[in-house]
């Protein structure tokens, strides 16, 4: 790179932010090779040369911020640093793999081609490139999982430097932020990550919203940090007499979360009361085991204070799957108020805050699988047998991604993690595809029940079957979970393209037109409609815009054809949509009269 291409302020300002990243790695208990990490960062500024960013500063300024993040927020060590310097130079530049594998090694090369292939957009017009850009993205972290963790710090830096874009660019990446990357960093445990990133992405979606809440919480802090230290003097004493090392801090809720608060139990900002948590980091001694030293902690603190005995969470007996563990207990404060008390050793905390995936096990071997494991697994079976149905890949997707966990066990004790809301359907096809197809009910804890039970935490199950059983298109209603989803699918599937299928899993094609003013997100809030809240398979979308208005031509699939007039005038709800029409039904044309979506049900049967 040419000195001149910068002032000398620039060149100063890089260099200090180089020098910062070597001093966050040294401070890691990284094997140290400063080496090959300044060799990337010299590669790198003189692949990215003169070239700005939006903002007016040095380009060179973004991926030393991305490896700072890598190595200081999330943990990783020289791989993946290299890799975060050179994640754009492929993209941006005339260098090839190629070059980055001659001179880095294969490993660096395969991450830097993994982010290369990730690099664009995840949201465009059009379901079927939706799909398949969230394919690209599951495939690449299912390869190797630091593809993902340095593409989550990617995303921070940007949510962190937005400003800079134009207010529509804003809005989409904060949408995009919203739907894939909070609720991924959520998945592998980078608590913190997840946090920023949700809190970043509701700054631009919603930026009045996000000002009013802020300010009421700033115009709280002081009372509020007051009662905090109240409410740990008590706490603070007893652990000091325990002989503990430890730190003991308030936890604020985030904008976004008493924002969600607000929004699930439509109450103002002042009624929402849990704005503080209490969180207890500490050293456990030798004597005896973690669990232990967690329990005797929540047994001084319910000595101080009443604890609500329906808000207890243990997650150290049984972690979170995505490996967060702590023990949380709700307290009754002194001024009447309920506190939550997070009990966590050092060891649990950095497992909090770098997540699972910070641990990861690069083929090292000997170890049993873990929950992160488990879940790559899962997002394997789904890759190796994708739904032709873009909207239904992407459901799919969502529910791996957003789901939360109830623990069961099988007959013989084995202890297995379910979705939150899942079903004995859904623990059958866990087992065994088999099951789940002639699944009859349950004994559920010596009690028989139907296969729309839905499991609670401690649940013991054992599937009864039948011979005669077979899956009827109603059990998708029943399914929650994305392998029992995509296990009923397949099995109507291969029934439609027999020709004995029984008529009740036969799905009609349905042709509708859609016309309106072409805003930001209309699109997406057509297919939500379908897709969310109607389990609509659609088998072909094609939309075209001038700018000002568009059309949107979508096939679908219908096994139940009641539900399509209740869904046509609910479409026309939808701001920006204009005109809704059904132009055919299992391949027979409608007039406009027939088809304005009021009198659909009559020619359902025709």
């Amino acid at each position: 790179m040419v000195a001149s291409d910068f002032t000398p302020e620039e060149e100063q300002l890089i260099e200090n932010e180089f020098q910062a990243l070597l001093s966050d790695y040294a401070h890691t208990r990284h094997r140290q090779k400063v080496d090959i990490i300044t060799r990337a960062y010299h590669f790198a500024r003189q692949a990215h040369g003169g070239v700005r960013r939006l903002s007016g500063e040095p380009y060179i300024m973004h991926p030393l911020a991305v490896a700072r993040i890598v190595v200081k927020e999330i943990g990783l060590g020289s791989t993946s640093i290299c890799a975060a310097l050179l994640h754009d130079v492929v993209e941006d530049t005339d260098y090839t793999a190629e070059d980055i594998e001659h001179q880095f090694g294969p490993k660096i090369a395969s991450i830097v081609v993994g982010l290369t292939k990730i690099s664009g957009g995840v949201f465009v017009d059009q379901a079927v490139k939706q799909a398949e850009n969230v394919r690209k993205l599951l495939l690449t972290m299912s390869d190797d999982i630091r593809v993902m963790l340095i593409k989550l710090a990617d995303r921070l830096h940007n949510m962190r430097t937005l400003a800079a874009q134009r207010p529509e660019k804003q809005r989409k990446i904060a949408i995009e932020t919203q739907y894939i990357y909070a609720p991924m960093a959520h998945r592998l445990g980078l608590f913190p990550i997840k946090t920023e990133l949700e809190n970043l992405s509701f700054q631009y979606e919603h930026p009045e919203l996000y000002k009013e809440i802020e300010a009421k919480l700033q115009a709280n802090k002081d009372a509020q940090m007051e009662n905090f230290e109240e409410f740990a003097a008590p706490i603070r004493k007893h652990l000091t007499m325990m002989g503990y090392d430890f730190k003991l801090y308030a936890r604020t809720k985030s904008v976004y979360s008493i924002y969600k608060k607000m929004l699930t139990k439509g109450i103002p900002f002042e009624q929402v009361y849990d704005l503080l948590a209490a969180r207890i980091v500490f050293e456990p001694n030798s004597q005896f085991s973690e669990k232990d030293q967690c329990w005797m902690i929540y047994s001084a603190i319910t000595e101080i204070y009443r604890p609500h005995p329906e808000r207890i969470r243990d997650w150290i007996s049984t972690p979170k799957a995505n490996g967060y563990e702590a023990l949380h207990v709700t307290v009754m404060g002194q001024h009447g108020q309920w506190i939550e008390v997070q009990i966590r050793t050092n060891r649990m905390h950095e497992l909090a805050e770098h997540g699972l995936a910070a641990h990861w096990r690069y083929k090292a071997g000997g170890e049993s699988e873990n929950e992160l494991d488990k879940w790559l697994r899962e997002i394997k079976d789904v890759l190796a047998n994708p739904d032709p149905d873009a909207i239904a890949f992407l459901d799919t997707f969502k529910l791996n991604l957003y789901r939360h966990e109830v623990f069961v066990f099988t007959p013989r004790g084995d202890i297995r993690t379910m979705a939150q809301g899942a079903t004995v359907l859904d623990f059958a096809f866990l087992l065994h595809t088999e099951l789940g197809e002639h699944c009859i009910g349950a004994n559920v804890n010596r009690t028989t029940r139907t296969i729309d039970y839905i499991l609670q935490s401690g649940d013991q199950i054992e599937i009864l079957t039948s011979s005669k059983q077979k899956p009827e298109p109603e059990w998708l209603e029943i399914a929650v979970t994305a392998k029992a989803k995509d296990c009923l699918k397949k099995y109507f599937r291969k029934q439609e393209q027999t020709p004995q299928t029984a008529k009740s899993t036969v799905a009609k094609p349905v042709s509708l037109y859609i016309k309106g003013t072409d805003t930001f997100g209309v699109l997406m809030r057509i297919l939500k409609v379908m897709s969310e809240e109607y389990k609509i398979n659609i088998s072909d979308l094609h939309v075209t815009s001038d700018g000002d208005h568009f059309t949107c031509e979508i096939e679908l699939m219908l096994f139940d054809m009641t539900m399509l007039e209740k869904m046509c005038m609910q479409l026309r709800t939808i701001g920006s949509v204009n005109t809704v029409n059904v132009t055919k039904i299992d391949n027979r044309a409608l007039t406009a009269e027939e088809g304005d979506g009021e009198n659909i049900a009559e020619h359902n049967n025709k």
